[in-house]
């Protein structure tokens, strides 16, 4: 899996680039078929946001989240993302 991190008006430190990948990890081992994913992260003005496209064999997955804190967004993010990965495996997984 490639793992892209960058940030918009923000520079990506060693300990949010951390961070993200430590969240992503669990989603790794649902979806062993991920090819991808692009992870965006924003802030403007007091909002800070984190955007995430996802590249799966069949689909293209995108969450986004925002929150005051850069860390909260990060981990609502890949909360969405679990649960996207996870709603797409179970619908492969019927046929």
């Amino acid at each position: 899996m490639n793992l892209t991190i960058s940030g918009h008006h923000m520079d990506v430190t060693p300990a949010i680039r951390q961070h993200v990948e430590g969240k992503l990890e669990p989603i790794e081992r649902h979806g062993d078929h991920i090819t991808r994913i692009e992870v965006t992260l924003i802030v403007e003005k007091n909002l800070h946001k984190a955007e995430a496209n996802l590249h799966v064999a069949g689909a293209d997955l995108f969450a986004s989240s925002e929150s005051d804190d850069m860390y909260a967004a990060i981990d609502a993010l890949a909360a969405k993302l679990d649960r996207q990965v996870i709603k797409h495996k179970e619908k492969h997984r019927g046929h």
